[in-house]
């Protein structure tokens, strides 16, 4: 059973840094890509970034390219997500999801963690 847990979000003013973390409960990420998902209110999940786990070959949404930076610790198995320069439209619910097709589609992560809030301020 693969679970993923979150952590690191809260309220931050715009211009500052959060670095969200993804602890992945599996036995081997042979394979996986790690991906950053965001959902704000009334507003569709929007694809952040994703990492492949062996290689970390490393691919970004629009939005946050240039400013947030997705890695991995495969020892610890936790992914990070390292969020500067923060924007008032950052806010949203940051998931971390995993799965085996390195594409931007929610429907291609399998396994996901239940969000941590991100907020903010102007």
């Amino acid at each position: 059973q693969v679970q993923l847990a979150e952590s690191g979000g809260g309220l931050v003013q715009a211009g500052g840094s959060l670095r969200l973390s993804c602890a992945a409960s599996v036995r081997s990420f042979s394979s996986y890509y790690l991906g950053w998902f965001r959902q704000a209110p009334g507003k569709e999940r929007e694809f952040v970034a994703r990492i492949n786990w062996e290689d970390t070959n490393t691919y970004y949404g629009d939005s946050v390219k240039g400013r947030f930076t997705i890695s991995r610790d495969s020892a610890k198995t936790t992914g990070y997500l390292q969020m500067n320069s923060l924007k008032p439209e950052d806010t949203a619910v940051y998931y971390c999801a995993i799965g085996r097709i390195p594409g931007i589609l929610a429907s291609y992560f399998g396994y996901w963690g239940q969000g941590t809030q991100v907020t903010v301020a102007s």
